[in-house]
């Protein structure tokens, strides 16, 4: 069944016209999430159910379009080769166990349509279609397809959907409690609304079951997400947060000098062609990624969050070499000291994970790992006078590395 959903042009309230079982849901929560964000629907999206056939479908196209498909090999064999993800894990299958699990009803930005499935717990209904009709909000004053579709920006549009993903959860709060701003109306009640969110996504099994990263990087958005737009609404409770996005996910984790002002954007890397390999994918983590690649291999949350502040940009190369795959990842620091814990922290994760006891001095600092077939080097290293920290393992035999001399440094403004 099809509800087309039609707004007249109206100031105060708008106008709904339609059928279906979602249609009148829809127009009780229209003015609601006016009223709340502030901002004005300037057409109703379209409304329609979808089986679970038709979800597979669409979400078996979201993986197999040649770029989408192109970024999750990308991504997914450099958290292997980092020690992030199992080297046997289908990550394509998971996404779509995940997805299968968790959607109620979604909105697509190419077609302008919110998408509710038709055996929906009737329970679920109501918030599905408010977040989802905060999402076709926010398209209407940012374009959300093409921030969807980035490529090789991972931390830039971790980012950006922690900004989409945590206003929707917010304002649907908003909406639940009767308006208000929640930034001052809830001032205690923040770590229980946010233990909430994280219960109840982690309350389905698969979810539950994946590894860190997987379930960290789907609850980002929504958690760290909504507590940056907490802020946000602290700061300027009257506007949207959709001119000057934050950049990074350093800038979600840590709003204060964002939203002063007095933050630059972190600078982007572009590493040198290697030796011995040619370069299959590049990419970056970000602090947030960072962050989970230390506690993946250390187990210890506060050395993880202590060990990524500090996070000054990074970007990695996944490298094919005549006898397997390997990594080149370049991290840089805001200072000396910064850099001197990762180096140190990074060390320690090569213990762990290869068992390594072991090791042969490399320049001053440096330490080489051969372990279970493989060369992990771990060294510091300056790039026009910032002080960073090279990681690159490799197959045993292939000289992979890079002339950090040559490393492109951009500031953006």
């Amino acid at each position: 069944m099809v509800a087309m959903i039609v707004l007249a042009g109206c100031r105060d309230r708008a106008a709904v016209r339609g059928e279906g079982p979602y249609a009148d849901k829809v127009a009780e929560q229209i003015p609601k999430i006016e009223r709340v964000t502030g901002l004005k629907f300037k057409q109703a999206p379209s409304v329609e159910t979808r089986t679970a056939a038709q979800l597979t479908a669409f979400l078996e196209r979201q993986f197999t379009e040649s770029r989408a498909a192109k970024e999750l090999a990308g991504q997914t064999q450099a958290y292997k080769l980092l020690g992030m993800l199992p080297d046997t894990l289908d990550v394509k299958q998971l996404y779509l166990d995940l997805l299968r699990e968790q959607v109620v009803g979604y909105y697509d930005p190419k077609t302008k349509t919110l998408y509710v499935m038709d055996n929906a717990a009737p329970e679920a209904i109501g918030i599905t279609v408010t977040h989802e009709l905060i999402h076709a909000l926010q398209d209407q004053y940012f374009n959300l397809d093409s921030a969807q579709h980035a490529v090789a920006d991972n931390d830039r549009t971790t980012a950006l959907q922690a900004v989409i993903e945590g206003q929707a959860v917010y304002e649907q709060l908003a909406v639940m409690l009767n308006g208000g701003n929640l930034a001052t109306s809830l001032p205690g009640s923040w770590d229980m609304i946010r233990q909430q969110i994280r219960e109840a996504q982690t309350a389905m099994p698969r979810l539950a079951s994946a590894p860190l990263l997987i379930q960290e990087t789907l609850l980002f958005p929504y958690l760290s997400g909504a507590e940056f737009i907490r802020s946000w609404k602290i700061k300027f409770p009257d506007r949207p947060p959709y001119a000057g996005m934050p950049q990074s996910s350093e800038q979600i984790l840590h709003p204060g000098k964002f939203l002063a002002g007095t933050d630059s954007p972190p600078p982007r890397l572009a590493l040198p062609t290697p030796t011995g390999g040619t370069v299959t994918y590049a990419n970056d983590l970000g602090e947030f990624e960072v962050r989970l690649f230390l506690y993946e291999h250390l187990k210890d949350a506060q050395v993880a969050a202590r060990g990524a502040i500090g996070w000054n940009g990074d970007a990695y190369n996944v490298v094919k070499t005549a006898t397997g795959s390997a990594i080149v990842w370049l991290t840089l620091w805001d200072s000396p000291f910064d850099a001197a814990d990762f180096l140190d922290l990074a060390n320690r994760t090569v213990a762990e994970r290869y068992t390594a006891k072991d090791y042969f001095k490399v320049g001053t600092g440096g330490r080489k790992y051969t372990e279970k077939g493989r060369v992990i080097v771990v060294r510091p290293v300056t790039v026009q006078g910032i002080a960073g920290v090279l990681y690159v393992d490799a197959p045993a035999g292939a000289a992979v590395d890079i002339d950090v001399n040559k490393v492109k440094i951009t500031r953006p403004r």
